[in-house]
């Protein structure tokens, strides 16, 4: 075999020769569809660690569920959805009747739902329980996950092309959307109820403490090559798609934890973004300080 034949070997062999591979790639391609635009939101409306936050805030809705059915997809899926939005909804509460900030909010409410759902489950379950629901298995991934995965993907594109515009009005200008009735904490509501939608789909495959990295890596990698905010979505689509292709490549080839190795590669996308990015990053700044000074 030729050495090109062999690296086409490398990249394609395990997803040819095992199924469970080609159900995390299709998993990780459906999760870049949702969490992509969801993670460029965030980062647009200065929201990134609520990102974190609402991952963790599904952590007790799915505890429970893990309780009442053990590891079922529905009951965790529909447990982790109703505690993320109970979050949402009362650090929105929290945030227009106190003087307390959003973010702070949502802080408050991250170590609660964080240390509740670790205690629900190291109480009535055992290590390994543990270790499933915080960091998941991408390749444990059976096709119900799938399902769930590839509608939750397919409903948030779906809703992105509905509130595309007021959103991006909503993020900049949030009076002006105000201002001409155009349903301001409506649109925000959505939002977040997209966001912890995809965490749910994220928590199925990846767990609590990986979901969010696939989200808000890309995310952020894409503001060092793109301006545009549709040009800003495709490029986290586009830098979460590789990132589970090539992390579940190095978890087969090198025997590494599947969720790790994907996050780790989209954190080195955007370790490289950060550094040779055409846009603001520590290059580019370092080529506009030496031109203005020449």
């Amino acid at each position: 075999m030729t050495l090109l034949g062999q690296g086409i070997a490398w990249l394609v062999e395990p997803f040819t020769a095992f199924s469970f591979m080609r159900r995390a790639l299709v998993a990780c391609l459906a999760l870049a569809l949702g969490a992509g635009p969801v993670g460029v939101f965030l980062v647009l409306r200065r929201m990134s660690l609520i990102g974190d936050t609402m991952a963790h805030a599904v952590l007790p809705g799915a505890a429970i569920g893990f309780l009442v059915a053990g590891l079922s997809l529905p009951a965790m899926s529909l447990g982790g959805f109703i505690a993320g939005l109970a979050v949402a909804l009362l650090s929105g509460l929290v945030t227009r009747f106190t003087a307390l900030k959003e973010d702070a909010s949502f802080a408050a409410f991250f170590m609660i739902s964080l240390a509740l759902g670790v205690m629900i489950v190291s109480l009535h379950g055992s290590n390994v329980d543990l270790m499933h629901v915080l960091f998941g298995s991408i390749l444990a991934v059976d096709d119900d996950s799938l399902i769930l995965v590839a509608v939750i993907a397919t409903l948030s594109v779906m809703t992105f092309a509905i509130i595309y515009r007021p959103l991006v009005v909503e993020c900049f200008d949030p009076g002006f959307l105000r201002a001409v009735g155009g349903m301001g904490a409506v649109i925000h509501l959505v939002f977040l109820i997209l966001v912890v939608l995809n965490m749910v789909a994220g928590f199925q495959a990846l767990g609590t403490l990986m979901a969010v990295g696939l989200m808000m890596l890309p995310a952020t990698a894409a503001r060092f090559w793109a301006r545009e905010v549709w040009s800003l979505m495709a490029t986290a689509i586009f830098v979460a798609m590789v990132s589970g292709y090539v992390g579940l490549i190095l978890s087969y080839h090198m025997n590494l934890p599947s969720g790790p190795a994907i996050v780790l590669t989209a954190g080195a996308i955007h370790l490289v973004s950060l550094t040779f990015g055409p846009r603001n990053s520590l290059t580019a700044g370092w080529r506009q300080r030496r031109h203005l000074k020449g």
